[in-house]
């Protein structure tokens, strides 16, 4: 079974089937960037997260049967980390302290890996969702603007939150797959 996935496998894809494979990469990918986070030294864990999400961004590009260089993507990924994600100094201050904290024996080592681990994958995650909704909604990279994206990215971050601060009982009935029609709806679970 061959992980690449090309330009004639996609264009026999349904928008549903494209949709789940993306989410499924996203998903994969952020948990590669978690890992990533986790390399104990500053600064290489930074560059680590940031070629796992190119690479990510490479292949979602390649799902949709989008154009993509390294060099736009690069771009691409700094503006929007730039411009949207952070939302506060505190995300920035945390990632950076994170890389730092682990140049500091032991206690250091063991807080940044774990700052930097849960903010990568968070970061990774939020960044795939928003390429897999500009992709599918017809847009490329040149296109691509960043402040479009706030309320989506705000939306996405009230789910995660949500899922991961409560819980449902376990004989709670909750919605365990998405249809393809919801995506960039910009409301909570």
């Amino acid at each position: 079974m061959s992980n690449e996935t090309t330009v004639s496998d996609t264009t026999a894809m349904t928008d549903e089937q494209r949709d789940e494979a993306a989410s499924k990469l996203v998903d994969r990918f952020s948990l590669w960037s978690g890992a990533a986070g986790l390399v104990p030294i500053p600064l290489v864990d930074v560059a680590a997260v940031g070629g796992v999400q190119l690479q990510m961004l490479r292949r979602l590009s390649e799902i949709y049967g989008v154009p993509f260089s390294d060099n736009m993507g690069k771009s691409v990924i700094a503006s929007l980390a730039g411009s949207v994600i952070p939302a506060s100094t505190a995300t920035t201050a945390a990632l950076g302290v994170g890389s730092f904290m682990k140049a500091l024996p032991v206690v250091g080592t063991a807080i940044g890996a774990i700052t930097m681990s849960g903010i990568s994958a968070g970061a990774t995650y939020l960044i795939g969702k928003v390429f897999i909704q500009h992709f599918a909604s017809g847009g490329t990279l040149l296109d691509f603007n960043p402040p479009d994206y706030r309320e989506f990215i705000k939306a996405q971050k009230e789910k995660l939150t949500g899922r991961s601060a409560a819980a449902p009982p376990a004989g709670a009935s909750t919605p365990s797959a998405r249809p393809a029609s919801t995506k960039g709806a910009a409301t909570g679970v």
